[in-house]
């Protein structure tokens, strides 16, 4: 196994333990038996549990930028241009479930200690996110909460779904459970800027 291919096997293990298990709950012991290396091989390749975590969260916040820059490029500034917004954020957590978990996780103090990621990742895509959906809110629209209620909702049907009369949770990689929750959230989003979906 080539030097890059052993550092990307071990951050996408790290990743999906961190999602599960978060931070604290993820011990470099079973990252290392996850990938089937030693605690010393993992070392060598993304250093120690901390340094590790920061690079799997700046990955993920890579991919989240890249996918909102795209969604946001040439949008045009009313309601079907936020639409397709939302869409495409529900598209990428639907894609990417690992992402939501993570950030779900900070949101219970998993890894306090690590204070500055959401100042660096996250204020400057609520930036970029509310600039757009500022255009068409009108001027009692709350833009910042609007926002806030798209990721809460969405991180939260990612991780937590909807509990139906089967007993089970049906959640984002479920088809008929995503179309109600896309339809829901475009309802929502449409209601809360005062305009007709």
């Amino acid at each position: 196994m080539s030097v890059d291919s052993a550092r990307e096997r071990i951050l996408d293990v790290a990743t999906g333990l961190f999602a599960e298990l978060g931070f604290d709950g993820t011990s470099t012991r079973l990252i290392a038996e996850a990938c089937g290396l030693n605690i010393a091989t993992v070392a060598y390749h993304v250093g120690n549990k901390r340094d590790l975590y920061l690079t799997v969260m700046e990955r993920a916040h890579q991919r989240e930028r890249a996918a909102l820059e795209e969604a946001t490029a040439g949008l045009t500034p009313d309601v079907e241009g936020v639409m397709h917004l939302l869409d495409r954020y529900v598209d990428f957590c639907a894609a990417n479930p690992d992402i939501p978990a993570l950030w779900m996780h900070r949101w219970l103090s998993d890894a306090a200690d690590v204070a500055h990621l959401e100042n660096a990742y996250v204020q400057p895509l609520m930036e970029m996110v509310g600039d757009v959906v500022g255009k068409v809110a009108g001027d009692d629209v709350d833009v910042e909460y609007l926002v806030w209620s798209v990721i809460w909702c969405t991180h939260g049907f990612a991780q937590g779904g909807v509990l139906r009369g089967d007993g089970e949770r049906h959640r984002m990689d479920d088809p008929s459970a995503l179309i109600r929750f896309r339809a829901h959230m475009r309802r929502m989003v449409t209601t809360t800027l005062g305009v007709s979906p």
